[in-house]
Formats: C-alpha cells, structure tokens, sequence
C-alpha cells in the first residue's frame, strides 16, 4: 500500500513558476468510480500554466471553479495501486495512462500518487513508454475531438452549435498552424492517418520533424506568410488561435472550415460572405477515446514526441521551458 503522505506540486498563490511548490501531502484514497494511480510521468499542458496564471486568460464566465492551494496536471501514465470496489475492468499492477477529470481543473497530476475516475483512464500502449504516454492524452484527445470524433454531447462554452469534425480522406487538405506543438503534432499524424494531404505551418527549426511526421508541405512562417502563399484548403486546424487566427479564412476554399483550439476574434459577416464555417469544442476525458489512440501509439502509426522532461521537483523549469515557446512535441514530468 501506498504511505500515508506523497510529495506534490502546489500552488499556492497565483504568478510565474516560483509559484510552484514541491510539498507533502496526503495520498488521496479512490473514491467509488476510482482507482489510485502511482504515477511514473505527468504531461505538461497549456491549463497547467493557465492555471497557475489565475485563469485570467479565459473570458471569466468560461472559467471553471478551483480553490488553493490546488495540485495542477491532468496528464498522467502510472500503474494502479489500488481499486475502489465497483471498478471493473482494471486490476493493481495494470499500466494506465489517461487526462483526468477535463475539464474542470480537479485533475491533481502533479504527484506521486493520483485517484482518477476509471472511466477517464485507459491501458497503456505496451509498446511505449510513461513518459511518451503522458504526453499524449489531452494534446492528442484534442486532436481526437476536433479532427476525428467529438464523442460527447456537452455543450461548448464558446460557440452555440456542435462542433461536428469535417471528414477527412485522400481528397482533403488540411492547414495546421503551430504543426509541431502538442495538439498540432497529433493532429498532423491523424489528419495523415485519414489519408490528408496535410500543408505544417511552424518555424524553420521543426521542419525536418514535422517533415518526418508525414507533412506534405512544410511553411515556415518566420519568413513567409501562409495565407498569401496557400489557398482553396478544406480545413485550417489552427493550434495558436488567438487574434492574429482569422488570417487563415483566406486560405480555405468555398464549403472550408477553420477549427481555432484556442479561441480567436472572428466576424460573421466575413465567413458568410467567404461561405466558410469556424467551428471548435473545448477537449473532455474520454478513456474509450484514448484507448484508440493508444492502438495507434502502440503501432508505432502515431507517436507522442517529447521535448524534454524534468523531475516533478522541478515542475518550475519545465514551466519556464514552456514560457520560452516554440516547444516540439511535449513537456513531461517524471516521478522516480
């Protein structure tokens, strides 16, 4: 059995990584519907720095309810300690990987032990290990939900109607914006997965990667802008979103769509007049999900890059890392 107390990172106040603090704490017991999860690696992930920055970058009736001092992560690959008596369908010794409880912000990852709702988890991949595990669930179930399948019915907070994902086959060419971070490097494989032609914006540094990845084309936007150098694609899969997003309209054809994983400003009156749609969905757990893709991990047809990884001590330096930006791949946390 587990001890009594773990090491976490908490925040206790909001600000930059120095916030983040290395503390002891109790192991929480799984709770029915749970299992107690030892962890070996945590994804880092944009929420985790949102957090820790208060949430001020999400319009304030999006934001969901948390109080400190609170353990961030969701992102996590362990081993299952321990069983809540309704669970089935998993055993003590079993590998797991999953995004817990997305997306409120209860997910607690950054920790030796974690209780996750079994339904939010799956069986690692054999075929990779913790760390490129942790670093797939919620980058690559964004990828998933946008792109693939949605998979569930609960409503967006940022736009009224469904998001319902174009498909994607040999006669489709897809943009992605931000092709070698977490969600665009995912996203890039899938749409190839699907037989895409698939046009990876980014800049110069990751064009060998994401040429590897399977892109067709490769820009690079510190030198050329892509929306006066691509045009007639059927979908823009943009990872960076934000104001400078609505640029990407001028590359779609007629019927396209733009997909913004982090909201942008855009105008109704210029894609109706442009006959195109911007659609999105926020990303939730999903362990039947992520079971699928973890197939696709396990046959080497998709796979987690990893940026770099730091000890849990040391969440603040992979925090900084983050704030430095043009991040390949992902950022993991390990647990000894």
């Amino acid at each position: 059995m587990p001890k009594h107390t773990m090491r976490a990172v908490r925040l206790h106040e909001h600000g930059d990584p120095e916030v983040l603090r290395y503390d002891e704490v109790p192991t929480p017991e799984p709770e029915p519907g749970e299992v107690l999860v030892r962890v070996h690696a945590v994804g880092v992930n944009p929420p985790d720095w949102y957090l820790r920055d208060g949430l001020t970058n999400l319009p304030p009736e999006t934001r969901p309810k948390f109080s400190l001092p609170v353990i961030p992560g969701t992102d996590v690959s362990g081993v299952v300690e321990a069983v809540a008596a309704d669970v089935d369908g998993l055993s003590v010794g079993e590998e797991v990987f999953g995004l817990l409880r997305f997306p409120s912000f209860d997910g607690s990852a950054y920790a030796e032990y974690v209780a996750a709702p079994a339904s939010d988890l799956a069986r690692k991949p054999a075929g990779i290990d913790h760390v490129h595990a942790a670093g797939a669930p919620m980058a690559g179930l964004t990828a998933w939900q946008f792109l693939i399948e949605l998979g569930h019915d609960h409503p967006s907070p940022f736009q009224a109607a469904r998001h319902r994902p174009m498909t994607l086959d040999a006669d489709t060419t897809v943009l992605i914006n931000g092709a070698a971070g977490g969600v665009g490097h995912f996203a890039l494989q899938l749409a190839k997965w699907k037989g895409a032609q698939v046009i990876a914006v980014a800049s110069g540094a990751h064009e060998s990667f994401l040429r590897e990845l399977g892109a067709d084309q490769f820009i690079d936007y510190t030198k050329t802008r892509p929306e006066e150098l691509v045009h007639d694609v059927d979908l823009v899969l943009d990872a960076v979103g934000g104001p400078d997003s609505k640029r990407f309209l001028r590359t779609l054809k007629r019927g396209g769509a733009l997909y913004p994983v982090f909201f942008g400003d855009y105008d109704d009156k210029e894609t109706a007049k442009l006959g195109v749609a911007v659609s999105a969905t926020q990303v939730r757990s999903n362990g039947a999900q992520l079971a699928e893709l973890g197939r696709l991990l396990d046959a080497g047809t998709v796979r987690a890059a990893i940026d770099s990884t730091y000890p849990l001590a040391d969440a603040r330096a992979a925090h900084e890392r983050a704030a430095r930006g043009h991040i390949q791949g992902k950022i993991v946390l390990t647990v000894a």
